[in-house]
């Protein structure tokens, strides 16, 4: 990184002596226009991501060096979750363990390890203690054992208790409530001990192929570019990671693992990725209301029975009375009008709930998607010079709200098939970058996938006309009886964004409005996170015609986007003019979700990375 530096300083003094920068030419305008039914003049402007507006075509880029110092390792791994940091950590072991050297190398986008990691999290802890038996002696902080464990069906004011029997995927007796973020940050403690070299700050943006298609690494996104898309004077080229092989442990709905299910068509022989929004808050409460190692789940109000969710409320014994409390919404909802976040703010005032919180204050919060697919959701995880791990395939056990135990497990599994391969002398690749199916049918034969296989059924059995109560009958009785063996496999209803109904056919929902105590407003929930990124850079937000939103979005649905965003990214503003709305992107809030990105009708949004270290700041999240 340093040679990189010293190499880009001396092209800047070049071409400042060249003479060769060009004055920033005024942006180049969209010239899409919105329908003859609404307006003829042209559409504002809103995307400036050179995704969309490719640089080469922008006169403002002209003489501007685009060479990318590179460098080389043995493994590149993009992401330092639980997945990506316990397959960093694994092949560190293997290695020292054979007395092989072997560099591998972790980018994270975000500024912190454990920065963007947002979870319940409830661990079941058993890969964590196949990747370290002696985690206990290590320090790793898992605090609070499960004490106790209920469940219950929310009506309005009531809550009906459900009987949670052994044998049930929510039973969490033996496993640990953890603040995920913390987790992260010391198995990357654990990972740099290892000698595994950590880079956070440091987004990937583009996967780089050798020439005969398979992965070769990533680049690292440039920096310093204006919000207007035209280079500043600190603009600096991204570097270029090669590796025999590159792991993608980007998380749910990763911004790279979408162009290779696409490059490889991945996705050709399993069904689309279902998804959920996760949101969550830590509040400190009476200390007379806090029970170290309590768990409570709920399905129910204010949720109707055909949208997907429920509720945790976790107490942890971290030194002072902490309490985790979530809500998660299935993104397959149909009324464009429900909002997640005022769903969660509503649910807080039930009289089951508002006791706890009462007399207590909020310190965190945030929000992420999580995979809901399970099973009929897993693409095929292997192509040349790469493979896919942890919740960017999708692990996740959904009835059971746990990920991490099977994310790490993969990450092991990609381990010890990388391992074997790159220090076989006898081993050939036939294609430049490292090709290991060997990797999937290792995960076939772990306990991975008969877990996932168990429960496939259970998240799609909640599409009948009885809803999520359907889902709760078909478990007590197919799951709890019959373990999973039942001889079909349900299907999903398909993509999330083709679920939503158009607003005329749908009911308004009308929330009530926060009271400051114990419901809040977005931006100030927003404000929590410690979300921060670099104000004059293009919206990482991008889409691909920016007329969509108020073209098909706002007019046939009624802008869902300002309504499924968890941070208040997405509003309809009146045009300058007053003649009509317009979409504005308040890039700056964004949490990293990807909500926006799944749940978009028009499937006309992409996230893409913002500049390195942007984004939200969790602390233990």
């Amino acid at each position: 990184f340093h040679c990189y530096t010293a190499k880009y300083a001396l092209c800047q003094c070049l071409r400042l002596v060249k003479g060769l920068r060009k004055k920033c030419l005024p942006p180049i305008l969209h010239v899409s226009r919105l329908n003859s039914s609404t307006s003829s003049s042209p559409v504002p402007r809103i995307t400036t991501h050179y995704t969309v507006y490719p640089r080469d075509k922008d006169p403002r880029w002209e003489g501007i060096s685009m060479e990318r110092f590179a460098d080389e390792a043995d493994v590149i791994i993009v992401g330092a979750g639980p997945a990506g940091l316990s397959a960093a950590i694994h092949l560190k072991q293997l290695a020292s363990e054979q007395g092989k050297e072997l560099r591998v190398c972790v980018v994270e986008k975000a500024s912190q390890i454990g920065a963007h990691t947002l979870s319940g999290a409830c661990l079941e802890p058993k890969s964590l203690q196949e990747l370290f038996p002696d985690w206990k002696e290590r320090g790793a902080p898992l605090h609070t054992p499960v004490t106790e464990d209920k469940f219950g069906i929310l009506t309005e004011k009531y809550r009906i208790p459900v009987p949670l029997l052994p044998g049930l995927p929510m039973r969490n007796h033996g496993n640990y409530i953890v603040r995920l973020g913390h987790l992260v940050r010391w198995l990357g403690e654990q990972a740099e001990q290892l000698g595994v070299e950590l880079y956070p700050g440091y987004a990937a943006s583009e996967v780089l192929f050798h020439e005969d298609g398979s992965v070769k690494g990533i680049a690292t996104n440039d920096v310093g570019i204006a919000k207007d898309g035209s280079p500043k004077e600190v603009f600096e080229r991204g570097m270029e990671l090669h590796a025999k092989i590159t792991i993608f442990s980007e998380g749910c709905h990763g911004h790279l693992a979408k162009q290779l299910y696409k490059k490889f068509n991945l996705r050709e022989k399993c069904e689309p990725q279902t998804y959920a929004i996760g949101l969550k808050e830590l509040w400190i409460v009476d200390e007379k209301k806090w029970k170290p190692g309590k768990i409570e789940h709920t399905v129910g109000w204010p949720l109707d029975r055909h949208s997907y969710g429920g509720s945790f409320v976790y107490h942890l014994n971290e030194g002072e009375p902490l309490v985790a409390i979530g809500f998660v919404v299935g993104l397959d909802y149909q009324n464009p009008y429900l909002s997640p976040f005022r769903e969660f703010q509503r649910w807080k005032h039930h009289p089951a709930i508002a006791p706890t919180l009462e007399g207590g204050h909020r310190i965190a919060y945030g929000a992420r998607a999580l995979n809901e697919g399970g099973f009929q959701s897993i693409p095929r995880l292997t192509f040349p010079g790469g493979l896919l791990i942890g919740c960017s395939p999708g692990f996740m056990n959904v009835p059971k709200i746990k990920g991490t135990h099977t994310a790490i497990k993969s990450g092991m599994l990609a381990a010890e098939t990388i391992f074997q391969k790159i220090t076989d002398e006898n081993f050939h690749s036939e294609t430049a970058g490292v090709h290991l199916p060997e990797y999937e049918e290792n995960l076939q034969n772990s306990w991975i996938w008969k877990e996932l296989y168990a429960v496939r059924n259970i998240r799609p059995s909640c599409h009948t006309a009885l809803g999520v109560y359907g889902g709760m009958i078909y478990t007590g009785i197919f799951y709890w009886i019959f373990r999973g063996k039942e001889p079909w496999t349900l299907k999903h209803k398909g993509l999330d964004a083709h679920q939503l109904k158009p607003a005329k056919d749908c009911t308004p929902i009308e929330y009530p409005k926060p009271d400051g105590k114990i419901s809040f407003d977005l931006l100030s929930s927003v404000a929590l996170s410690g979300t921060n990124h670099e104000h004059d850079q293009p919206a990482h937000l991008t889409l691909m015609d920016d007329s969509v939103p108020v073209n098909k979005n706002l007019s046939i649905y009624d802008g869902p986007e300002q309504r499924f965003c968890p941070a208040g990214v997405y509003e309809f503003v009146p045009v300058e003019t007053g003649d009509g709305q317009k979409l504005q992107i308040n890039a700056q809030n964004c949490v990293h979700c990807k909500t926006c990105d799944i749940k978009d009708p028009s499937q006309n949004i992409n996230w893409v990375v913002p500049e390195g270290g942007g984004g939200p700041a969790y602390n233990g999240m």
